[in-house]
């Protein structure tokens, strides 16, 4: 069960860019973060217009001060206050989290950004030497990673219950941009314009988080991969809403991916399935208190959320915050990250690298490896679906 007792002297001082009014990211953001008490909004530059994110951070309750223009102007002004922010999330289009996370951890600030954190690997690369230097953290927002059934689907596949994994299935294909959208949603519009978005729309809006997921499930390392992927709306060149990937996993096993947005009528289909040598275990994440355990020749199970026949220590990362049968879903997985986001930023600013070392979350490692599959992914595709070495 959750520990609500688990409180610091003084919660995380903690600041945003991006995420403003009518983001439905940035709610998510502040929702996780301050649930249990271990983060405190204090700063903010929310918005690309100035007197609007001022008025909108005044709405949230922050002083007016400290509501900036622009990250550089917070950056500079809280490294100079008293009780300056500690730690930034970054909710922000996909072409500035480069700059705005360098900058931030130049500012010696924990960072929590969201995905992609950068275009290439060796910008992600870089950013993951300059947290080294300055004893900085860096969170990714993979959001699914939280749910408790995911933790438990990664120890079955540790203590080895469905043996050694075969075979991954990943699917993330919505269907909610099937037509031209983005001539009317502002949001979308960004996603597939390549200067704002990158090289990939759908591999890295959606495709990237069931690729999370087996990483984070079964630790398989890809060897190589194809990919072939389609712009059914034809504006969206070179950008895709289409794409599948096939992989080969270090070790024998293999894989797929789905990623689609022009998958009709469904909502997310964000599914993983993972195939050992004698069980399957399935997760959906529109059914997310709920894992599918198939042992060879016997009925195919349904492990609940909350039960006790479920591996305790495995919830440490993701805790239960409600009893078994009362629904859990997004903002609690968002939460448990957040909640594990605060003990890594609190562990590195004590230098206790032994509790840091302990705590399970989507750091700077994720999100370079969601980097290069976009990458990979490309490249693959520009030459045909060739077979391409992921490292």
């Amino acid at each position: 069960m959750f520990d609500e007792e688990c409180h610091f002297n003084q919660p995380i001082r903690w600041g945003m860019v991006g995420g403003g009014r009518n983001s439905q990211i940035g709610y998510s953001h502040r929702n996780a973060a301050q649930r249990d008490g271990l983060f405190k909004l204090v700063a903010g530059a929310f918005d690309l217009n100035a007197s609007r994110g001022r008025d909108f951070g005044i709405n949230l309750g922050l002083d007016s001060d400290r509501c900036y223009a622009d990250y550089k102007e917070m950056f500079a002004a809280e490294t100079q206050h008293e009780e300056g922010i500690q730690a930034v999330s970054i909710a922000t289009p996909n072409a500035t989290h480069y700059e705005i996370c360098k900058a931030a951890l130049e500012a010696r600030l924990h960072v929590v950004c969201e995905k992609p954190i950068t275009f290439t690997t060796e910008e992600a690369q870089e950013l993951k030497l300059i947290a080294e230097k300055n004893n900085c953290v860096i969170g990714v927002m993979y959001g699914y990673s939280g749910f408790p059934m995911v933790q438990q689907a990664r120890e079955m596949v540790q203590r080895g219950d469905i043996g050694d994994v075969r075979i991954v299935n990943m699917q993330f294909a919505h269907g909610f941009h099937n037509e031209e959208l983005e001539l009317t949603e502002p949001a979308l519009k960004w996603r597939v314009t390549p200067e704002v978005s990158g090289s990939t729309y759908v591999l890295g809006d959606s495709g990237t988080h069931p690729f999370n997921l087996c990483g984070f499930i079964t630790g398989l390392k890809v060897e190589r991969l194809s990919c072939m992927r389609q712009s059914f709306i034809k504006s969206r060149t070179p950008l895709e809403d289409n794409a599948h990937v096939m992989m080969e996993f270090s070790g024998g096993a293999v894989g797929t991916l789905w990623a689609s947005a022009v998958n009709a009528g469904s909502m997310h289909q964000q599914k993983i399935r993972i195939v050992g040598e004698k069980a399957s275990i399935e997760w959906w994440d529109e059914q997310p208190n709920q894992l599918r355990y198939e042992v060879q020749g016997e009925p195919a199970r349904v492990l609940e959320r909350g039960m006790g026949y479920l591996y305790q220590d495995a919830v440490g990362v993701s805790p239960d915050r409600i009893g078994g049968g009362h629904a859990e879903g997004y903002f609690e997985s968002w939460a448990n990250i957040y909640h594990c986001f605060a003990l890594a930023f609190d562990a590195a600013n004590r230098n206790n690298q032994e509790v840091l070392s302990s705590l399970i979350f989507p750091g700077i490692d994720a999100g370079i490896d969601g980097v290069r599959l976009c990458e990979k992914c490309v490249e693959s595709a520009e030459k045909n679906a060739a077979w391409v070495k992921y490292k």
